[in-house]
């Protein structure tokens, strides 16, 4: 061949190859493949008809976890999914909440790229009715029409690691559902494929957003107001509302969750527990900030534990000289004060990108706020209501809005069995034995170590027994269950490890009325300052005559309750203190006793022995105790007695005097 027929040869050839090149980049599909790993990803297969919003969950396997048991419904398995939530739509996705139907007593203890609405720490118990993830850091999905096809601005994964109970063992045990619930979309049921279901959710026609909603006014609210805003910082103020006549927090603890990786960098009328910046200089706020001091940073934890200052800083400079702040986290109803039924703190949040904007402001999740021996508050998501108006800072007759408002309302939830903070205990004049706490009413963690009996009933008492601490009242409960010719159990009941107990003592039954003797215990150390405490008395309500000596009220916003607390100068519950004589004698709990009067005249038919002359529900500091599951039991001996001042009410207030007189 010559060599002008091999040069015609690959001119033909290289013109060959130059065509298919030209073709395969006219595919889209063979041009993305041609980039390699550099090229952008795609949505799935599944995805690319929706024109809305697209959620998948995805089952990644599961092995069994220890212990191993018989029982297959016990039985724990490691599990792991991953959630996709992409914007498919025209429409950017702002908030984005992914509800998923667990259905297998889940417990998640990783999930990362997003956040458990409503959960508290890690690992969440979600139960058996599901649970919704909401975007955290990426809240807000962007379109494809913004962001030229960038799946990372369209698209949030949550990876997802935890414990289910039960199911074969290669069953890959899928949540029943999962759906977007933000209101504006509509979702059909998923399609289901084994280990995978998807969902495409679209536009409601019928949905009309509405710019702000309701304000509304549970037992507890709180306002996120944001006062000034920059580009990358703005200025919020949290107030904290008691609306509840019987709500209380004493040391209240307040946290959240951040949703977009903000830091606070000031705050005045609070602190955080944990100061520091260490967070931030390893983390996504370091690598932004890359020259920015973090010397001064107050807290940079995903959740903050926030808490309110003492009276002593009040006017301080620096931290303090904010109305209603700095007192050492007290939270009275406005029915006994006012002035604290109300806290303010004020703190500088820096953002990071996207959100460099002065408008994009993204309130914290997942709030929850505690105290000491109070309710357990329940509270819901933020919800962006008209902004707050304040007073013009220069004391001119005109309001000033701020730029933006949210409200988080909280409920007063009735505390699950063993998780109280306080317990009630009965006795009579007619039973010579009293009916103590239940076991474990304020919880068994520490004690439930195989030495005593965490499900067995407490043990009946001699009454003097109330007076002294649980690990002091063995001897005299044994002693009484001899004399009674009960059976004494091998293995103990477990204390009721309440930091306070109130014993109701009826006193006395007559024709026409009846009283009771009421005595606060604190077992703790630290004193309660300005407590109070509340019963209900269902049918025993109407007769209600007078309390002795302490100032009493009935509630006329709450059903059959009165409300009563220490007159003034004597209205502070001291701690529990050492005896006179420590090496031999028990500690002193701190106690405060009255007597209450009834009449019977509104109610005649009224049984006293039975139950009427019980309470049907018992408060202190807003927190309901736990009442005892049996009621005292007439002996012979007392119902031969006159009714009057009993052998057991005789004991309580002389043993009180006695005590009161050693600690002195």
């Amino acid at each position: 061949m010559s060599v002008r027929s091999i040069l015609i040869s690959w001119v033909f050839i290289a013109a060959l190859i130059s065509i298919g090149a030209a073709q395969d980049n006219d595919d889209p599909e063979a041009a993305a493949a041609a980039e390699g790993d550099g090229g952008a990803p795609k949505p799935p297969k599944e995805a690319q008809d929706c024109n809305g919003i697209f959620a998948s969950y995805i089952s990644q396997g599961r092995e069994k976890e220890y212990p191993y048991v018989k029982n297959a419904t016990a039985q724990s398995w490691a599990f792991k999914a991953t959630a996709t939530v992409i914007n498919m739509g025209a429409e950017e996705l702002k908030s984005w909440q992914l509800y998923v139907g667990f259905q297998h007593d889940e417990i998640l203890v990783t999930v990362d790229g997003g956040a458990v609405v409503d959960g508290e720490g890690s690992p969440v118990h979600v139960g058996k009715n599901g649970t919704i993830l909401a975007g955290s850091p990426q809240s807000d999905l962007k379109t494809a029409i913004d962001t030229a096809n960038d799946l990372t601005q369209m698209q949030a994964q949550v990876k997802i690691k935890g414990t289910q109970f039960g199911g074969a063992a290669k069953d890959a045990a899928m949540p029943k559902t999962i759906k977007l619930v933000n209101p504006e979309y509509k979702c059909p049921a998923p399609a289901k494929n084994g280990g995978t279901m998807h969902v495409c959710c679209k536009k409601d026609p019928k949905f009309k957003k509405k710019e702000f909603g309701a304000r509304q006014y549970g037992d507890l609210h709180l306002m996120y107001d944001v006062l000034q805003a920059d580009s990358n910082k703005y200025l919020a103020q949290v107030t904290i509302n008691n609306n509840h006549p019987l709500g209380r927090l004493d040391q209240w603890n307040l946290t959240w969750t951040w949703m977009r990786n903000e830091f606070i960098y000031t705050m005045k009328g609070a602190y955080t527990h944990e100061k520091g910046a260490s967070d931030c200089i390893n983390g996504p706020q370091g690598h932004y900030y890359k020259d920015f001091d973090f010397t001064n940073v107050v807290n940079c934890q995903k959740s903050p534990l926030i808490a309110d200052l003492p009276s002593q800083l009040e006017n301080d400079d620096k931290l303090g000289k904010l109305p209603y702040c700095c007192k050492n986290g007290v939270l009275l109803p406005k029915s006994i004060n006012e002035t604290q039924s109300r806290a303010i703190f004020q703190m500088q949040v820096f953002k990071l990108p996207p959100d460099l904007d002065r408008n994009a402001i993204t309130p914290p999740q997942n709030w929850r706020i505690v105290g000491r021996v109070n309710p357990t508050y329940k509270c819901g998501p933020p919800l962006r209501v008209e902004p707050t108006e304040f007073p013009d800072p220069m004391g001119l007759d005109a309001t000033v809005p701020a730029i933006a408002s949210w409200q988080v309302t909280c409920n007063i939830t009735r505390p699950k069995p063993k998780q109280n903070r306080c317990c009630v205990s009965y006795s009579a004049y007619y039973a010579d034995a009293a009916v103590s706490c239940d076991t474990c009413a304020c919880g068994c963690d520490g004690n439930n170590d195989g030495k005593c009996d965490a499900n067995a009933p407490s043990m009946l008492l001699p009454v003097d027994a109330l007076l002294v601490p649980f690990a002091n009242r063995t001897a005299k409960a044994k002693a009484l269950a001899q004399m009674h010719h009960h059976k004494i159990p091998k293995k103990l009941p477990c204390p009721d490890n309440c930091g306070v107990s109130v014993n109701w003592h009826v006193d006395s039954d007559y024709k026409n009325g009846w009283t009771v003797r009421v005595t606060i215990f604190n077992w703790e150390e630290d004193p309660f300052a300005d407590w109070y405490a509340a019963v209900q008395m269902k049918p025993g309500y109407k007769g209600f005559v007078r309390m002795h000596s302490f100032n009493a009220t009935k509630v006329p916003t709450l059903h059959n309750t009165i409300m009563f607390r220490g007159t003034k100068g004597n209205n502070y519950l001291v701690g529990e203190t050492n005896s006179s004589h420590p090496d031999k004698d028990p500690p002193v709990p701190g106690k405060q006793q009255t007597a209450i009067t009834f009449s019977k005249a509104e109610s005649p038919d009224l049984d006293v022995v039975a139950g009427d002359g019980f309470p049907a529900k018992l408060i202190f500091n807003g927190e309901e105790c736990a009442l005892p599951t049996r009621l005292p039991k007439r002996n012979g001996a007392a119902a031969a007695a006159a009714p009057g001042l009993g052998a057991a009410a005789l004991l309580i207030a002389l043993f009180t005097s006695l005590l009161l007189i050693g600690t002195n």
